[in-house]
């Protein structure tokens, strides 16, 4: 039979491949794969090219989904007859299946249509002729291979309205199961290991997208199509713990093998897709899809946030937004649906098969991570499109300086995707955003325009809340000149200015010029608004912040009340800004040691945050975190254990039991055990977090060694001397090792010691092409201790022989320099010096201030709450030796 020839001229840049698998559920995986191809060849006016090719040599079916409409490849009805009573199991799908034993039956006129099983028999004739030399270039053997063959000849095009091709299993002749079954895919590896990389190299100069329709279960062929072949990996799963094992199987299988085997470490996108639970009410759904830890069952999202974390070496991940979105459905997952070429849908409504379809292709196809939410792919997206439309614009006008509103649509954008990195925690990334949109809306709109102003505003309230405060300052100061002359001294944008001025001046100790700015904008607010005001009353909070952190604790109470006072009467005792003002004043009076009071506020904060959030949100959590303090700070150890414990359950639940939050909490329950005399109870949990870190974070992580150290000193306690001997062993040798790494990979003026109170923490980086502040999807360097145990900053710093008059200094310019990591390194190994007894108390009272500002600005409550807690029992055993051994409730 003639073979149509194609005429494929190459694309601009390279294509992507996208493996879709799944376990079980077949038919879901070649519908689901059939409709992507199809909506991804309709972009672009229909010009997309995309390549499908059934890898699937044992249920081939989809040249089935796309059957040819020329009349040299059409069957004739009673071929059409014969099939459907032949196979009435198939119905849905139309995949013939091959059973044990049976021989494989293939349509009478498609027998002639070559496919991937005569490609790759015809690489394998190709490599014998080349001979199989031990030694040789591989990259070179692969190259003469493919070059010899001709491609085109086994893919042909399957829909005349779009450039969509299918490169089938094979040619379907009465010897194809027993050619499919001799396939040796582990040989063609061993004689040319890069043949298959080569082999998707060489599609995607010519296809944009390159789909492969992998065979379910695990053997070699699973191997190449979800391990060495894509950029992409698909992953169905049905509602049955087996389906979900298999697919974090071969997930795991593919990113060890890219670590350990390959030297050039490529990237893989992971995207489960659960499929099938539609059909169910809400409670089975939500159960299958969160768990309930209290019942023991697993559910899927917390399982697949745990291996995601994993391969990508975060911290914290959500999947709430992609699983809210992408989901298939009933029919689509049993295969009873038709795909959308055969049968095109009219409406998209959201339980639509095509919404369902192009909810996934919004991550995959743009390359999005799966915890990215649908909002802020969204953003970026404009971004992307925008700064598109600004380098079209320039080009024609040939003018970089004239006017561009495309410009102001840029900056507009990026303002507003800096703010959902914002509110994402991602305070880098937001920072590049918004520093962007400050230059261009400079640029365009000058210094003086309230869009300007806006981009700068928020540009220096990050720089503030990241530490870095001598930059902030320097925004702060131009964003209060341009307000002043644009919009006058008493405009509302001139008194934010000068109060985030005044804030960044109290962080850089410079409270007489802070208090000066602080007055002004209460004398104008109440001059303006009134004493009752909210701004009012916003105004006295700021006054109230920068006197306790300069120490006047007596005026910042004064202030906090009238303030709480106010606030209860205009917006009543459970809004949001009275319930933050509440807890500021509990962690003002636990400062100041008005403890019983302190302990009653905050308990009222936690008591409205259980009923208006409940108790696993984020507010309450935190609300309870801080109501833990004052029971340490109380002595109350038995009521610091119930709360620690509460909140180990419930963050395990939210969170997953290897968060790091998680652990955290855990350490701190141990302490607790710890000093109520149950080392046993004690040791179990610090053990168990031991293990968690040297497997998650590596063997000299800094938080493996913490644990370690925690870990020996229970040891001790109990008497086993020997073995806490060898952990702490263990810590000094890892201890060493990381100021070693850091030593090589520390540049001229990374030592503490060199900082300048005007250099700047070093910014997010992230690899060309990829979303500010996100981690590199190259795995090998995600994996557990990879990039953290290389030593990259992670460690702390161990305290070198010199005073601590010196070490304290060195601390005041790095946080006066905004210089976040080399504080947070100093601080760490400060921690236990500065609580020594021999220490003096005006040089303990300095070090424990800037060690819990550090730990503040980094957000760190885990390490906040721990040296709280070491504070505490260091007073207590003062207390005690005052009173000759009695023991002394804190009060």
């Amino acid at each position: 039979m003639e073979i149509n020839r194609l005429t494929l001229p190459p694309i601009g840049g390279p294509g992507e491949v996208t493996t879709f698998y799944s376990f079980e559920s077949g038919a879901a995986r070649s519908i689901a794969l059939a409709d992507s191809a199809v909506l991804l060849a309709s972009r672009q006016n229909a010009t997309t090219p995309v390549l499908m090719i059934d890898w699937d040599t044992e249920a081939p079916g989809l040249h089935h989904l796309f059957p040819m409409r020329d009349e040299r490849y059409a069957r004739d009805e009673h071929a059409r007859a014969d099939d459907r009573a032949g196979a009435p199991a198939r119905a849905g799908r139309g995949v013939p299946h091959r059973h044990e034993g049976a021989r494989f039956e293939a349509p009478r006129a498609e027998a002639q249509r070559p496919g991937l099983l005569e490609y790759f028999e015809a690489c394998r004739e190709q490599l014998k002729a080349l001979g199989r030399t031990g030694g040789g270039d591989h990259e070179e053997r692969a190259r003469l291979v493919l070059e010899a063959i001709d491609w085109e000849a086994y893919v042909e095009r399957v829909d005349q309205s779009r450039t969509l091709y299918l490169m089938r299993a094979g040619c379907f002749d009465d010897s194809f199961g027993e050619r499919a079954d001799r396939m040796d895919w582990d040989g063609l590896f061993a004689a040319c290991p890069a043949l298959y990389r080569a082999f998707a190299a060489h599609l995607t100069r010519h296809f944009r997208h390159v789909l492969i329709d992998c065979r379910g279960g695990r053997s070699a062929a699973v191997s190449v199509c979800t391990t060495l072949l894509p950029d992409r990996l698909v992953g169905l799963f049905t509602p049955n713990g087996r389906s979900l094992e298999g697919l974090a199987g071969v997930v795991t299988r593919a990113i060890d093998y890219r670590c350990s085997h390959e030297e050039a470490q490529r990237s893989l996108l992971v995207y489960p897709v659960p499929c099938g639970v539609d059909g169910v009410d809400a409670e089975r759904r939500q159960l299958w899809r969160r768990g309930d830890p209290q019942r023991g069952i697993a559910g899927y999202q917390p399982r697949l946030e745990q291996l995601l974390r994993g391969c990508y070496g975060l911290s914290q991940l959500s999947l709430d937004s992609y699983l809210d979105e992408v989901q298939l459905h009933g029919a689509l997952a049993s295969g009873a649906a038709q795909h959308l070429g055969a049968l095109p849908e009219r409406d998209g409504d959201r339980l639509s098969q095509t919404r369902a379809i192009e909810s996934l292709l919004g991550w995959m196809a743009a390359g999005r991570f799966p915890w990215q939410s649908r909002a802020e792919i969204a953003l970026l997206d404009a971004v992307e499109a925008a700064r598109m439309r600004l380098a079209g614009g320039a080009r024609q006008e040939g003018a970089p300086d004239a006017f561009d509103p495309n410009g102001v649509l840029l900056a507009r954008e990026l303002l507003r995707l800096g703010e959902h990195h914002l509110h994402a925690g991602r305070t880098g990334s937001a920072c590049d955003c918004f520093a962007e949109s400050t230059t261009l809306r400079q640029h365009l709109l000058g210094d003086g325009h309230p869009d300007t102003r806006a981009s700068r505003a928020a540009l220096a309230a990050v720089l503030r809340d990241s530490g870095r405060l001598r930059e902030a300052r320097q925004q702060y100061e131009a964003l209060l000149e341009h307000c002043t002359g644009a919009a006058g001294p008493d405009h509302p944008e001139t008194l934010a200015a000068r109060a985030g001025l005044a804030a960044t001046l109290a962080r850089l100790d410079e409270f007489g010029q802070a208090m000066q700015l602080h007055d002004a904008v209460l004398d104008a607010c109440e001059r303006l608004y009134g004493p009752e005001h909210i701004a009012t009353f916003d105004a006295v909070a700021a006054q109230a912040r920068t006197l306790a952190l300069q120490g006047e604790y007596s005026r910042a109470r004064m202030l906090y009340e009238r303030v709480l006072e106010g606030r209860q009467r205009v917006l009543g005792t459970e809004h949001e800004d009275t319930l933050r003002c509440t807890q500021q004043l509990a962690t003002l009076l636990r400062d100041m040691g008005d403890l019983g009071n302190a302990r009653k506020l905050q308990e009222s904060v936690v008591r409205v945050r259980e009923r208006q959030a409940g108790p696993d949100a984020g507010a309450t959590l935190q609300a309870r975190e801080a109501l833990a303090e004052i029971f340490a700070a109380q002595g109350d150890l038995g009521a610091v254990r119930d709360m620690q414990q509460s909140l180990a359950m419930a963050r395990e639940q939210r969170l997953g039991s290897e968060h790091p939050d998680t652990l955290g909490v855990l350490l701190r329950l141990a302490s607790t055990l710890s000093q109520q005399g149950e080392l046993e109870e004690a040791r179990r949990l610090q053990q168990h977090v031991v293990s968690l870190h040297e497997r998650l974070r590596g063997m000299d992580d800094h938080e493996t060694l913490r644990s370690k150290q925690m870990l020996a000193q229970t040891l001790s306690s109990q008497g086993n001397k020997v073995a806490a001997r060898r952990l702490e062993q263990s810590v000094e040798e890892g201890g060493n090792r990381l100021l070693q790494l850091r030593a090589m990979s520390a540049g001229p003026y990374d030592a503490p010691g060199d900082a300048s109170p005007g250099d700047a923490s070093p910014r997010d980086a992230s690899p060309a092409g990829l979303p500010a502040g996100l981690p590199s999807p190259i795995l090998p360097g995600a994996r557990a201790g990879g990039m953290r145990a290389a030593g990259l900053g992670a460690g702390p710093v161990p305290a070198a022989q010199e005073p601590i008059e010196h070490k304290l200094g060195q601390l005041h310019k790095l946080v006066e320099g905004g210089r976040g990591r080399e504080a947070r390194q100093l601080a760490d190994s400060l921690r236990d010096l500065i609580l020594r007894p021999t220490v003096s108390q005006a040089l303990r009272r300095r070090g424990v201030a800037l060690i819990k500002q550090v730990y503040q600005d980094d957000n760190d409550k885990d390490a906040l709450l721990a040296f709280a807690e070491d504070e505490v029992a260091l007073l207590e055993g003062a207390l005690i030796e005052a009173s000759g051994g009695r023991p002394l409730a804190l009060r």
